[in-house]
């Protein structure tokens, strides 16, 4: 990919997100920079041990006074399932199907 093709596509993406968005992955990179949270990969391996499928949205809350993933997925059969995991530890919380 020439330099300029990855310059237009950072412009693009920049113009697509949000404020909000924005604010919501930079508050979560400096959580995670700063040890407080796992990273969302080892967080997405975890929950891959509970349900295997296709991961629709991953948010990133606080519940009281903890961190909370709330992972959307897709499995192969086409029920959606929330699972709820603690950024901190990466234990399960809470797992249902929608």
């Amino acid at each position: 990919m020439g330099r300029l093709t990855q310059i237009i596509m950072v412009i693009g993406l920049a113009l697509l997100s949000t404020p909000g968005q924005a604010d919501d992955q930079d508050r979560a990179l400096q959580l995670r920079e700063s040890g407080k949270i796992l990273p969302l990969e080892e967080i997405l391996s975890i929950s891959r041990t509970q349900i295997n499928g296709h991961v629709l949205e991953v948010e990133l809350e606080r519940k009281r006074s903890v961190l909370i993933y709330e992972i959307k997925i897709l499995d192969d059969k086409g029920r959606v399932w929330e699972l709820k995991v603690d950024a901190t530890t990466g234990q399960i919380i809470n797992r249902e199907q929608e």
